[in-house]
């Protein structure tokens, strides 16, 4: 294997554990380590708005979204350049929003840019219309 594609297979790695602590650090309300990882210009978009960063991580901590469980269908990671990587996953979300738990399936779509370490710049949420 070249050294550039056993340096894109470890970013590949990192990208996708860096998205596994992010749904854990989520559902445990971990807004130090999300803190920690989202881009100071990050922006995420949901199904009923668009936030900043700093609105994200307020959601989180004060708990307006509550997020449970991620199931993961699939995923990939291609990489853009050596310091974007766009990762794609397709799961099953569950969360309490308004005081309900909703289960939704979703393609998330993460922006991840290399600058001094991997940051997470964007996150969407795309409801699929494909049965539960």
């Amino acid at each position: 294997m070249l050294e550039a594609e056993e340096d894109q297979v470890t970013d590949e790695t990192t990208i996708i554990e860096l998205s596994e602590n992010k749904w854990r650090w989520m559902a445990e309300r971990d807004v130090e380590a999300l803190d920690g990882l989202f881009d100071e210009r990050a922006r995420f978009v949901h199904m009923g708005a668009t936030m900043t960063r700093q609105q994200e991580l307020d959601v989180i901590r004060e708990g307006h979204i509550e997020y449970r469980e991620t199931t993961v269908h699939e995923r990939s990671v291609p990489f853009l350049s050596e310091s974007t990587a766009i990762m794609l996953t397709r799961l099953d979300l569950v969360a309490v929003v308004g005081g309900n738990e909703v289960t939704n399936p979703f393609m998330v779509t993460e922006v991840f840019v290399h600058e001094d370490g991997w940051k997470l710049a964007s996150m969407s949420f795309t409801r699929l219309l494909t049965p539960q």
